[in-house]
C-alpha cells in the first residue's frame, strides 16, 4: 500500500505551564505548519512560550520563536506570520503561564518527501 502524498492534521491543546510537545514531523515527511494560534480564555493576561526544536549533530537545538510573549485577556495569537516547514523529526512545543486559560489549535500539512 503506498504511502499518502498529503496528510492534514488539526492539533489542539490546552497549553500547560510544562513545557509540551506539539508536533513532530515523522519520517518521510514534511510537516509545514499552516496555522498556529492560540486564544486566552481567562479573565487575566498571560504569557505564552512557543518553541522549535531540532538535533544537530547530536545536539538538541532549541529556538524560541515566541517566548513569554502577553497575551491579553479574550484575545487571540496568531503564532506564526507565515509557515513554517518542519524536517523529519522536528518539532513544536508550547507552554505557558497559566495551565487552564491558553488553548492552542494548529493546521499541518504533513507532505511526501522524494
Amino acid at each position: 500500500m503506498a504511502l499518502p502524498s498529503n496528510v492534514f492534521k488539526t492539533i489542539v491543546k490546552v497549553v500547560g505551564t510544562a513545557k509540551s510537545e506539539l508536533y513532530t514531523a515523522p519520517v518521510g515527511y514534511t510537516g509545514v505548519v499552516l496555522l498556529a494560534q492560540v486564544a486566552n480564555v481567562g479573565s487575566s493576561t498571560q504569557t505564552l512560550t512557543f518553541v522549535h526544536e531540532r538535533s544537530v549533530a547530536g545536539i538538541g537545538v532549541t529556538t524560541e520563536i515566541l517566548k513569554d510573549f502577553p497575551i491579553e485577556s479574550h484575545d487571540t495569537m496568531s503564532l506564526l506570520s507565515g509557515k513554517l516547514a518542519l524536517e523529519t523529526d522536528d518539532t513544536i512545543s508550547i507552554y505557558g503561564s497559566s495551565s487552564t486559560d491558553l488553548k492552542f489549535i494548529g493546521s499541518i500539512l504533513e507532505t511526501l518527501n522524494g
